[in-house]
């Protein structure tokens, strides 16, 4: 399926508000409600939209740590990433897990109810022998901006 400009732009529009009513949406890209519908289901179907979430304000519900990451395994066998990225993908805490170029293979972002419960995680991690070869962590300290979507339409100009 290829993505024209009003593709993008109900992209964009759900991304930034996803309980927006058709109707909303369909003024927003200049669209008839009933097209518009029919655009949102096949970008549905086609896997361009893969869900719908809530954002959490988590400061409300408490102390959190927000602690990122960086991973250098001993091997770069293929058979190594995967086996790092399936125990990883296990860790509730891990929020986000990106294999990168540069001085080390992954960027980790954790988010636990503090410095006790990440130690715990990183020594599980490094007893469990998945080939990590040393990691540093950056605790964070404050979070000033937080962007939860893309700007779609100025990456995708179609």
């Amino acid at each position: 399926m290829k993505l024209d400009r009003i593709d993008i732009r109900i992209l964009h529009e759900l991304q930034k508000n996803g309980r927006i009513t058709n109707v909303e949406l369909a003024e927003l890209v200049h669209l008839s409600p009933s097209p518009c519908l029919q655009r949102v289901k096949k970008l549905q179907s086609e896997g361009y939209i893969t869900g719908y979430s809530a954002q959490i304000d988590v400061a409300k519900l408490g102390q959190t740590l927000t602690v990122f990451t960086e991973v250098t395994l001993k091997s770069h066998r293929q058979i190594d990433f995967s086996r790092f990225q399936q125990a990883v993908e296990k860790v509730p805490e891990m929020i986000e897990c990106h294999l990168i170029s540069g001085g080390y293979d992954y960027l980790i972002k954790f988010v636990t109810a503090g410095i006790s419960d990440y130690q715990e995680i990183m020594e599980r991690l490094t007893d469990a022998d998945l080939g990590i070869d040393k990691y540093f962590s950056f605790v964070v300290l404050k979070t000033p901006i937080v962007k939860t979507h893309l700007p779609l339409h100025r990456i995708f100009p179609a």
